[in-house]
């Protein structure tokens, strides 16, 4: 089932998220629900609190890039209760932009290697450094699980060219090819 995309301006998308326990109900279905959301918006990565629910889950598919980089060739994970714990000193800019946000396109400097640990869907434990494209696609995710967004990386100039356009999505004027909820 697609389900709609929390835009810019919704409170659940600066909300701290909650723990997912074992037993949450629907888990699984949510996962595969999030994965058809994502592939409808044409998006690599989507967090819970996206979908309106502000628990720690989200999910990443790079199999849609995985012409361009092969490496990524049925890429398809769900992450519960991630967390990064460490980050490596290089950092590097590029180019994001995020389902919640649509139109803008901003670039942003992270670091380029991780340390993470998540559950997977079945409840496996993985504590493991991640480098590369999947490590900028894991924290613009991750960021959503702790109330941030893209944007909020930016420098002050940078947020005040986009700023009537986050205005706009807060009133409701939101122009994109998939299902929203918007303020209105």
């Amino acid at each position: 089932m697609i389900l709609p995309m929390y835009i810019f301006g919704q409170p659940v998308l600066r909300k701290q998220t909650e723990d997912i326990t074992p037993d949450y109900p629907g888990l699984k279905e949510l996962i595969s629900n999030m994965f058809e959301t994502l592939k409808k918006a044409e998006g690599v990565g989507l967090a819970a609190p996206q979908i309106g629910l502000a628990i720690r889950l989200a999910v990443i598919d790079l199999d849609v890039i995985s012409d361009d980089n092969p490496e990524f060739k049925g890429f398809l994970h769900a992450y519960i209760n991630p967390r990064i714990l460490e980050v490596g000193e290089e950092m590097c800019s590029m180019e994001e932009g995020c389902l919640s946000i649509p139109g803008i396109h901003e670039s942003v400097k992270r670091p380029s290697r991780i340390h993470v640990k998540y559950l997977d869907e079945d409840m496996n434990e993985h504590d493991e450094w991640v480098d590369g494209y999947l490590a900028r696609v894991m924290q613009h995710e991750f960021d959503h699980l702790d109330g941030k967004m893209f944007v909020d990386h930016l420098s002050a100039f940078r947020k005040q060219l986009i700023k009537s356009k986050l205005l706009g999505m807060t009133k409701g004027k939101v122009n994109c090819g998939y299902k929203v909820k918007a303020n209105r």
